[in-house]
């Protein structure tokens, strides 16, 4: 069960996970893409690339995309997947951080 005074976080970090999953599942599906040579004409492929364009945009500057004949392995892609996923554990971890604790938690902690 969870306490009244643990509520927010629980939900704070169900919504950060949850997130970072919309944003992963996006950005993986653009690298399998990438990879396998979709077709950028057709219409799932292109609103894949284009919602997907704003988050491998601070990146793409950083390495050179490995490219064979019409496949292209994005090493922005993966980038921007490993920061998303630690921006995610650091925002929780500063949710858990914030989180009050009370004297007897304290002393059950520290007697760990």
């Amino acid at each position: 069960m969870i306490s009244e005074s643990t509520r927010p976080l629980y939900r704070g970090t169900q919504i950060v996970w949850y997130t970072l999953a919309v944003v992963e599942t996006l950005l993986g599906v653009r690298f399998l893409f990438k990879l396998l040579q979709a077709n950028p004409a057709a219409a799932f492929t292109d609103i894949v690339y284009s919602l997907s364009s704003i988050f491998v945009l601070p990146f793409v500057a950083v390495f050179k995309n490995l490219r064979v004949e019409n496949s292209v392995f994005e090493w922005t892609t993966l980038l921007a997947m490993l920061v998303y996923w630690l921006l995610a554990l650091a925002i929780i971890k500063l949710f858990i951080m914030s989180k009050s604790v009370s004297s007897v938690e304290a002393d059950q902690k520290l007697a760990e």
